[in-house]
């Protein structure tokens, strides 16, 4: 009974005390339009993207932005015609200027992904921009996406605005894990504690990032995050380190179209880094494994165990710590356009993501390290996070 309890005084304390990390409406801030627009270069690091790539580029070559723009595609030794492909949606759509070039392999220390992007960064730098965009290959941008973005960031004074791009949520599974992920994302990283000057509390979502190329340049990007395992929190940090104002929200119209249709690809997604989100120390694990089975697990093992023996006070707080977890899931799942039924199966959720965790510290001591695209990186100071 009295570990229910201190499951439910976690709960309450979650609710009203980690920046209402559960509500979902810290979108774009406040912004007008611009009189003179600065320029901005994107850039793609891509490395065999050739599935998703008809369904992301397209919509970066239509952006409607008023001022000079351009795309710098930096194919990462891709096997499967990425780069040409790049080429044949930008002569087919037309749109933004393309250049799509290849750094060769990254050297050691440097994970392949952000090797790509000091590729591309230094690509971009000859056309002097204000601003860079990076992006994945797999997001997908409204026409009017680096408009606001750039909008944005010139009249809040940040020096980063990041959009948590909606991930797919359309297979049964990507309906289970998806939203879980942001809503454990947020849990971890309060958006509104983020936009807080002062604030020590530091992320990005590495699937849309506007960065002020000054603030780049000062604060050493991506250079000083190369050995960085979750680049886009390491960038956040790194900003922050250098004096700079970072903003992260959930995304209205910029979406990933990566597909995720089996446990395995939501596995596999989670597990290569989320070891290394614990900084590869087993105490983290241990009181990361003892928090979720606390927080996530105690309230419906609690209501079972209740009601099997009879001891409805326990049964009672249980339920109670319950649906204040449901209740804190429900916005997410609404966001995501899923049914609220779902929201009661979160310790199922949860209880998949302790797992994923247990076996991502089990590959890093068989020295596996995580692989990504082709890619194996086993020592802690090399592990990536690729995508």
């Amino acid at each position: 009974m009295w570990t229910t309890v201190v499951s439910l005084a976690a709960w309450c304390w979650l609710l009203l005390c980690q920046g209402l990390f559960w509500r979902t409406d810290v979108r774009l801030p406040r912004r007008r339009e611009l009189v003179a627009w600065p320029s901005v270069c994107v850039v793609v690091p891509a490395r065999d993207e050739a599935a998703v790539l008809p369904a992301s580029l397209p919509s970066l070559l239509a952006q409607d932005y008023p001022g000079r723009a351009e795309i710098f595609l930096v194919d990462d030794g891709s096997t499967d015609g990425t780069g040409e492909l790049a080429r044949e949606l930008s002569r087919r759509h037309g749109g933004l200027p393309l250049t799509v070039d290849s750094p060769g392999e990254p050297p050691p220390g440097w994970t392949g992904k952000l090797w790509a992007v000091r590729h591309g960064i230094g690509l971009a730098r000859a056309r002097g921009p204000e601003y860079l965009l990076l992006t994945d290959a797999d997001i997908a941008h409204a026409p009017d996406s680096l408009r606001e973005l750039v909008a944005a960031a010139r009249t809040g004074g940040f020096d980063v605005v990041s959009q948590m791009a909606r991930l797919r949520v359309e297979s049964l599974w990507e309906r289970l894990v998806v939203p879980a992920f942001v809503y454990f994302f947020a849990q971890l990283y309060p958006f509104r504690w983020i936009g807080r000057k002062g604030s020590r509390t530091a992320a990005a979502a590495g699937g849309c990032v506007l960065l002020r190329a000054e603030t780049a340049e000062r604060a050493r990007i991506p250079d000083a995050i190369r050995h960085a395992v979750i680049d886009d929190v390491a960038l956040a940090r790194a900003v922050k380190g250098a004096g700079g104002h970072v903003w992260l929200g959930l995304a209205e119209r910029v979406e990933s179209v990566r597909p995720y249709p089996r446990l395995h690809d939501l596995w596999r997604m989670v597990s290569r880094s989320a070891y290394a989100q614990l900084r590869h120390n087993p105490l983290l694990l241990l009181g990361t494994v003892a928090g979720l089975a606390l927080v996530y697990l105690v309230p419906p093992g609690a209501v079972v165990t209740g009601a099997v023996t009879g001891d409805a006070v326990t049964a009672a707080v249980g339920a109670a710590a319950w649906a204040v977890m449901t209740a804190t899931y429900v916005p997410m799942l609404r966001y995501y356009r899923q049914p609220l039924w779902l929201a009661p199966l979160l310790p199922f959720t949860a209880f998949l993501y302790l797992l994923m965790t247990v076996d991502s510290a089990v590959q890093h001591y068989r020295g596996r390290g995580a692989a990504w695209k082709g890619r194996t990186y086993a020592r802690p100071d090399a592990v990536p996070d690729e995508g």
